[in-house]
């Protein structure tokens, strides 16, 4: 088993708390794992991006190569967009379709959705939308895991406990919030790649 996964978004949607999720899951699987993370003025709204790289071997690099990444997880229209570069000809790209606009210049964002609609391997989904209907708009980022949970490899179990494990400190509530935000996001996904 081998899954290079990079995570991307902006400063302040979560980014860290999916790659500590899949951390938790993958090393609850007994498989060996490595991240690096970029924070680019992630909380003045930069761009945030991780490299996570799991294996049932051992793992030699933090960093995935250029054409190598088996999925993009983005909770960023334009930022899963910057990062085609190190994907895979049949890696996945699953991403929100709500763009975060937070520079002058942000591209149009029909422009970015028809890139997105042509990418071959591809789960566009309104993130913010789902996070609304089936628990709260701040757990879009346990939408986004979920919906990319059928490509990882790992246990949904698994990841799970992952959620209760990180969220467990603020209570009940909010670990219900997050399961059930991660639960909607998965549905989705196991109706869209059916």
């Amino acid at each position: 088993m081998k899954r290079d996964i990079i995570l991307s978004g902006v400063g302040g949607q979560g980014i860290l708390s999916i790659a500590t999720v899949i951390g938790r899951a993958a090393l609850a699987e007994g498989l060996q794992l490595k991240q690096a993370e970029v924070h680019g003025m992630s909380q003045r709204g930069g761009d945030v991006q991780s490299n996570l790289r799991i294996s049932s071997s051992e793992i030699h690099a933090d960093l995935i190569p250029q054409g190598q990444a088996d999925l993009i997880v983005s909770l960023e229209p334009m930022e899963a967009l910057r990062y085609l570069p190190w994907l895979a000809s049949d890696g996945w790209v699953i991403t929100n379709t709500v763009p975060l606009v937070n520079i002058p210049d942000y591209p149009d964002a029909e422009a970015l959705q028809r890139e997105l609609e042509a990418l071959p391997h591809a789960v566009t989904l309104d993130i913010d939308a789902l996070a609304r209907a089936a628990a709260s708009p701040r757990s879009a980022n346990m939408v986004l895991l979920g919906a990319a949970a059928p490509f990882l490899d790992i246990d949904a179990a698994k990841l799970e406990a992952g959620i209760r494990d990180i969220f467990a400190r603020k209570g009940d509530a909010i670990v219900e919030m997050n399961l059930a935000a991660f639960r909607a996001g998965y549905d989705v996904t196991q109706k869209q790649t059916k």
